[in-house]
């Protein structure tokens, strides 16, 4: 920390001037003299002088008796008030530059680490100086809300303070991205990415946290990254309300969804004929979706819908009798429970290409 007697000279430069000049005459500083404190202001802070030291030093030149003998104590004090106040001002003013030059900085330096826009190398070397370490392993979560999260904005700011509160700023880095927090943490400490999923949702309401799978290197950030979003879409796809959402624990969906042609037949073919049944297909496939959502129990799937167990019974009957698949066969279940999963991610029968 630095003391007033470590301030250069070179800052309190013209400061006993401009007071004694002032309180002499008992007039305000003239604009001459408020800028040239100003700019003092600004270099000071640049320099990366503590503010407070700055201001002990000029009260204690203001004290020294250089002033003069013929002015009163109420017209030192007003000038020198006026004089430090230009000074700090300055001295703001110079620190806001340097934080919109740090944010500017952060925000492009995350847009290149999670798109995979710069060189490995240099993004390497430059996540250093944000507190991360790239050689190693990392993960990322994404919250998203029933509002955007904004840089800056109370909620964002209270989840940054948690999260940061109890393990500490080394490389773990929360932001705000296209309207979702991103918490980007060592792969080895899940423990910090559960615990921001946890602040997310106590924090705001109808939020979801995405978390992806450990990856290395900067290319392993963007990976992760993706690997979130994707179980977020997943899950709006699906309709999956979870709290927290692991790509670990989905990545059957992917492999089914590979290849999106194979997907689309097995759609057409199982799911088509209900299109048959008076009301269209949709109120028989969200039979089906409630009944493998329920774990095949059928009163708790016709209490889901709001029917009575015999008509949710005889929807049952109705499907076998359109596909000729019996929902109540394991063998039929299987391929009737993946063709609903490929029509809820294609969304069909909304979506007529698939029909």
């Amino acid at each position: 920390m630095t003391s007033q007697q470590d301030v250069p000279d070179e800052y309190l430069d013209g400061y006993v001037q401009a007071v004694a000049d002032a309180s002499a005459t008992g007039r305000r500083l003239n604009r001459g003299e408020l800028d040239a404190r100003r700019a003092l202001g600004e270099r000071a802070a640049e320099a990366g002088i503590g503010l407070r030291a700055l201001v002990a030093a000029h009260l204690a030149r203001t004290h020294t008796g250089n002033i003069g003998t013929r002015v009163t104590v109420d017209a030192v004090v007003a000038a020198g008030a006026q004089a430090i106040d230009a000074f700090a001002e300055g001295y703001e003013r110079a620190q806001r530059q340097t934080m919109r030059r740090e944010e500017a900085a952060r925000r492009e330096f995350i847009d290149d680490l999670l798109y995979g826009r710069s060189d490995l190398g240099k993004l390497a070397e430059r996540a250093e100086r944000f507190g991360l370490r790239l050689s190693g392993e990392h993960a990322i979560a994404v919250a998203r809300g029933d509002a955007a999260y904004e840089e800056g904005d109370t909620v964002a700011r209270e989840i940054e303070r948690a999260v940061i509160g109890r393990f500490g700023n080394r490389n773990i880095l929360l932001t705000t991205k296209e309207g979702r927090l991103v918490c980007i943490a060592p792969g080895d400490q899940s423990e910090v990415l559960s615990y921001f999923a946890k602040q997310a949702y106590a924090a705001a309401e109808g939020s979801q946290v995405a978390i992806g799978r450990p990856q290395s290197g900067p290319g392993g950030v963007v990976q992760s990254y993706e690997e979130a979003l994707g179980a977020l879409d997943l899950a709006a796809r699906l309709g999956l309300d979870t709290p927290v959402l692991r790509s670990a624990d989905l990545l059957v969906y992917p492999v089914l969804t590979r290849d999106r042609q194979a997907m689309t037949d097995l759609v057409h073919n199982t799911l088509g004929p209900l299109r048959q049944a008076r009301g269209g297909a949709q109120p028989l496939l969200d039979t089906l979706m409630a009944y493998f959502d329920a774990g095949c129990v059928s009163a708790e799937a016709a209490r889901q819908l709001s029917l009575s167990v015999r008509a949710f019974t005889y929807r049952l009957a109705r499907i076998h009798q359109l596909t000729g698949i019996d929902p109540a066969v394991p063998a039929d279940r299987y391929t009737l429970q993946t063709a609903v999963i490929g029509a809820r991610l294609m969304d069909w029968p909304a979506d007529t290409a698939t029909a």
